[in-house]
């Protein structure tokens, strides 16, 4: 087994450019992706005959490469609409859900909004019963402003 990865350690770099692959699915930030072409880059240097240490400075060569030059253009190319993505609980402004506890009068209540059940004052201080339908106007941290939707 040992001669066989000696005599084939292009092989060797190919499961570790998948590792690297794997990882990247997890993370998301493209990092990891570089790793993988820098292993690729390694795996053709083994695939040519040459030792350990090309192979390495290889890896490293083609790992900072990626890393100033595919990186930043794929970033780019991949979240290029993420100023206008709202997201967490800036993602709640507009949405509607329905009471889950009745908002007292100047007071908080709950209100439950595709499953997720938040703290919530009602606009202008109102009382609000439950299984009412409201919209979300505004939030302070975690709790949301809420007016009565009238159907």
């Amino acid at each position: 087994m040992i001669d066989y990865l000696l005599q084939n350690v292009w092989l060797l770099w190919i499961l570790i450019s998948v590792i690297c692959l794997i990882l990247e699915l997890g993370s998301g930030d493209l990092f990891i992706l570089c790793f993988a072409i820098g292993a690729l880059g390694a795996s053709l240097t083994a695939a040519l005959g040459m030792g350990v240490i090309p192979q390495l400075i290889a890896m490293a060569i083609c790992s900072l490469l990626s890393i100033y030059f595919i990186r930043p253009v794929a970033l780019r190319y991949l979240h290029r609409n993420d100023e206008d993505r709202v997201s967490n609980a800036d993602a709640l402004l507009g949405r509607t859900g329905k009471v889950s506890q009745t908002i007292e009068e100047n007071g908080y209540g709950r209100v439950a909004i595709d499953g997720d059940d938040w703290k919530a004052v009602a606009a202008g201080g109102q009382r609000i019963e439950k299984g009412v339908k409201v919209k979300v106007i505004d939030r302070d941290s975690i709790i949301i402003t809420v007016e009565k939707v009238e159907n």
